[in-house]
């Protein structure tokens, strides 16, 4: 099983890639990058783990139905 320490393991050695593959040029947004690279797998591995049952998967997110909803629609998982 996945330890939360992993996957902030696997999300710092990307962002180390990503500023060596810079190479000198400047970086922009990474914040919402970063939370957008990460949200979209999230919510298609919980969606599917709840069976595509949205208060389900809500719960598992600890977020309100609304808000899975609003983030699915954002990621185009509606």
């Amino acid at each position: 099983m996945s330890r939360p320490d992993d996957i902030s393991e696997c999300v710092r050695r990307a962002l180390e890639r990503y500023f060596k593959d810079l190479d000198g040029e400047k970086p922009t947004g990474v914040y919402d990058m970063v939370l957008r690279n990460v949200e979209r797998p999230m919510l298609e591995i919980v969606m599917k783990n709840a069976a595509g049952n949205q208060t389900v998967a809500a719960e598992m997110l600890g977020i309100n139905r609304n808000t899975l909803r609003r983030k699915l629609t954002d990621h185009d998982l509606l």
